[in-house]
């Protein structure tokens, strides 16, 4: 008897559910940094609206907050690496797996086309190379070398 195959179901994930925190290598030292965006300010004098950011890193020390829309640029991100067919990125560890999950799953079910909702999720938006089977096996080492860097052992 062969073994159940590994199901996915598509949880109707956007990347806005995981851009407000984001994993980013700091400006300063190059290391694992914490980046933060947070609900927008009130509306100022001419009626627009910022979101708040913080930068935080637990190595050098480093804190930046900033508000408006000249608060620089956004730092690069820590989970980012290369493959044969296209470049993997994550913006933090729940967007990393959720690739994951989808990855090695073997079934992957979307939602009904009758079923009101978000049609484009953040899996339907996958490039196909990440979605192709023969290409499984490089993507969950790619996967699991980018966990590496943040879950160190022990």
């Amino acid at each position: 008897m062969s073994p159940a195959p590994v199901r996915f179901h598509d949880p109707r994930a956007t990347v806005d559910d995981f851009a407000s925190s984001m994993l980013v290598r700091c400006p300063r030292c190059d290391r694992l940094a914490h980046f933060e965006r947070r609900p927008c300010t009130p509306p100022d004098a001419e009626g627009k609206r910022y979101p708040h950011t913080r930068l935080v890193c637990r190595s050098c020390g480093l804190c930046r907050i900033g508000t408006g829309p000249s608060h620089g640029p956004w730092p690069a991100l820590w989970l980012r690496t290369g493959t044969r067919h296209g470049e993997l990125w994550a913006y933090n560890l729940q967007h990393l797996d959720l690739i994951r999950r989808f990855v090695a799953a073997d079934l992957r079910e979307r939602v009904p086309w009758y079923d009101h909702g978000r049609k484009m999720t953040l899996v339907a938006r996958l490039p196909a190379w990440m979605k192709n089977a023969k290409n499984r096996d490089e993507m969950l080492r790619a996967v699991d070398r980018l966990r590496a860097t943040v879950i160190a052992p022990g």
